[in-house]
């Protein structure tokens, strides 16, 4: 029995992460990024101390999105409080996880059908 999740082609799955990039529906991403269902975009963020509201933006003007999977790097770390609620605010609850888990998480929700984006943090 197969148990891949099927995901409608077209979808933003992503594939690999690592050596200061991704691997996302076929294509090589490097640094971090955004990745919504349906496109993916670089992301100029470097290092967590640098998410805030004004590098969430994208997200937040995508519309639609509910859930925010943050990959904060080799490690989860928590946002500020103010971020959390800011995002909230717009509908949009934040997930801080390492990297690897929210982009296994992400492509889970995004085959479950999801309102799901992920802010993504390089690892090398």
């Amino acid at each position: 029995m197969d148990v891949t999740p099927l995901v409608p082609e077209g979808r933003q799955t992503i594939q690999a992460y690592g050596e200061g990039g991704f691997r996302i529906a076929g294509k090589r991403w490097l640094g971090s990024v955004l990745v919504f269902p349906e496109r993916t975009v670089t992301w100029s963020v470097t290092r967590f101390d640098e998410v805030d509201v004004e590098a969430l933006q994208p997200v937040a003007q995508q519309g639609g999105v509910q859930i925010l999977l943050l990959g904060c790097g080799r490690q989860a770390q928590f946002p500020s409080k103010m971020l959390r609620e800011a995002l909230r605010a717009q509908g949009i609850v934040l997930e801080p996880m390492d990297t690897g888990a929210a982009a296994r998480t992400y492509n889970v929700l995004l085959a479950e059908e999801r309102a799901v984006a992920a802010a993504l943090l390089a690892v090398e």
